[in-house]
């Protein structure tokens, strides 16, 4: 409601991004092979990522979901991509800062961000999470989108 983002587009994307997590990862990634969903180098050595990938499929397969925006919503909620709608950006804060979540570093200041100020939350959250990943040795999508919203950012802070 605080972005004006159709309410029935974002709890759908809320309730279908995950999907796919029913499935053991080697069992996704077998059906997305089953059903000629490309898989990038990045998805096939983190197979945790393709339950976005595939759920996206699920939603549109399984649940009749055929809004490309919802679709690509759930397809991006855990890895982000450069300009997101503010559905997308909905949907990939909610996964991050869901009240079942008490881990993540910063996650008190991004939850308040996500209601002033999406593309900062979500520049926050991709910095957080490349910092977490710190370890993973190919994180390009994430890091295309966080380099994204950096530039937002610091566009922002030189004003």
């Amino acid at each position: 409601m605080r972005y004006e983002v159709d309410l029935h587009k974002a709890e759908l994307g809320g309730l279908l991004h995950d999907c796919a997590r029913q499935f053991e990862y080697e069992e996704i990634y077998r059906k997305c092979l089953h059903y000629g969903i490309e898989i990038t180098r990045e998805e096939a050595d983190n197979k945790v990522l393709l339950h976005a990938k595939f759920g996206s499929f699920l939603a549109n397969k399984n649940y009749g979901i055929d809004d490309e925006e919802i679709l690509t919503a759930i397809q991006f909620h855990t890895t982000g991509r450069p300009a997101m709608s503010d559905l997308e950006k909905i949907v990939y804060l909610a996964d991050y800062i869901e009240p079942g979540r008490d881990r993540a570093p910063n996650l008190k200041q991004i939850r308040k961000m996500a209601f002033i100020d999406l593309d900062e939350a979500i520049y926050m959250t991709m910095r957080d999470t490349l910092d977490y990943l710190k370890h993973v040795d190919d994180k390009s999508e994430t890091l295309k989108a966080y380099e994204y919203y950096k530039k937002l950012h610091d566009e922002k802070m030189s004003k």
